[in-house]
């Protein structure tokens, strides 16, 4: 298992330094995103070369360190943050959230694509991204394959959107106030690295509503997580209908997420110097990349083929609903309650 977690880390410290460059910082695409596309590389060219006594590393890092990863993301929030922003964000927030998801669920539907993957891809849409996915991933235990099209999704349009809000602002089109800017593309873009990206792209006094709006929705992804717990469980229940009545009762708690809250409470109290949060931080957003690295070494072109294009329709009209509903929520709801 050792060497199969070294090739993983190997990937991942390829991952930061091809990071480092300009150019992909200014596309803000985080050592996560550069890890899952090096993973698909691998995948697509000297997978089946890879001795089979490598492969439970692998999978040690796409479930157990995803897991770690997830917990220790809790480390960037604190609840100051809610309280800073005040009810038009966290109100906003919770809307684009629940109708994002419940909206992707449904249009999956309709588009007659894998229940699996309308899940994620509207999950990661609405809450952080890549981030969101993993820990939905974790929750539900899907195939890897799965994981890495909704987070192609992602960056696709995340980072559409990180280029896009700054020229729409700045040319007038949005009509927006800084503040009301701010709750927009906080609420509406895909990663944490493309709202920081946007929000310094626009001035100081938008950046931070814009950081702050999307730390909550980042937060949000501790009830979605319960939630789905509770689907996966009721799915269950219904699979095996001749189990006994306590075997149907039972949900899978996700812990991670409750680990996850106990960090960010923890972070609430300052307890900890800035620098060692710091150097925290970095070995989380290292851990998430060697996860995302894992499970793009299991994702196959073949297996993108199967899963079709309707993923990227799907995550098109989440898209369009992001930009034009994120934007009429910010621009009327937004005022009355600032």
């Amino acid at each position: 298992m050792l060497h199969g977690i070294l090739l993983i880390a190997l990937f991942s410290c390829a991952a930061f330094y091809i990071g480092d460059a300009q150019f992909f910082k200014d596309l803000s695409f985080s050592p996560m995103i550069i890890g899952i596309i090096l993973g698909m590389l691998y995948a697509n060219s000297l997978r089946n070369h890879l001795p089979e006594t490598w492969v439970p590393g692998i999978q040690f890092c796409s479930k157990k360190l995803l897991r770690l990863g997830i917990i220790l993301y809790g480390f960037r929030l604190t609840f100051q943050d809610i309280a800073n922003v005040g009810t038009a964000g966290i109100l906003i927030d919770v809307i684009v959230v629940a109708v994002t998801i419940l909206g992707g669920i449904y249009l999956g539907r309709l588009l007659k694509m894998d229940k699996e993957i309308a899940l994620l891809t509207s999950v990661g849409s609405g809450i952080c991204g890549a981030a969101a996915v993993l820990g939905a991933e974790s929750t539900i235990q899907t195939k890897p394959y799965k994981t890495a099209v909704a987070v192609a999704t992602v960056v696709i349009f995340g980072t559409i959107s990180m280029f896009l809000y700054p020229v729409l602002y700045r040319a007038g089109v949005l009509n927006l106030t800084p503040d009301e800017m701010g709750i927009f593309a906080g609420s509406t873009l895909h990663e944490v690295a493309h709202a920081v990206g946007a929000g310094n792209a626009m001035g100081d006094d938008i950046a931070k509503v814009t950081i702050i709006v999307k730390m909550i929705r980042v937060m949000l992804l501790i009830p979605v997580l319960f939630i789905l717990a509770y689907w996966v469980a009721v799915r269950a229940r219904r699979a095996v209908a001749g189990a006994t009545a306590s075997a149907k009762g039972k949900i899978a708690i996700p812990w991670f997420a409750v680990g996850f809250l106990a960090i960010i409470a923890f972070n609430s109290f300052n307890l900890l110097p800035a620098e060692a949060v710091d150097i925290i931080n970095y070995i989380d957003t290292f851990l998430l990349t060697m996860a995302m690295v894992a499970l793009g070494a299991e994702t196959s072109i073949d297996k993108f083929k199967r899963a079709g294009a309707k993923p990227f329709i799907l995550a098109a009209l989440i898209y369009v609903w992001l930009l034009f509903g994120g934007w009429a929520l910010a621009k009327y709801l937004a005022p009355v309650l600032l």
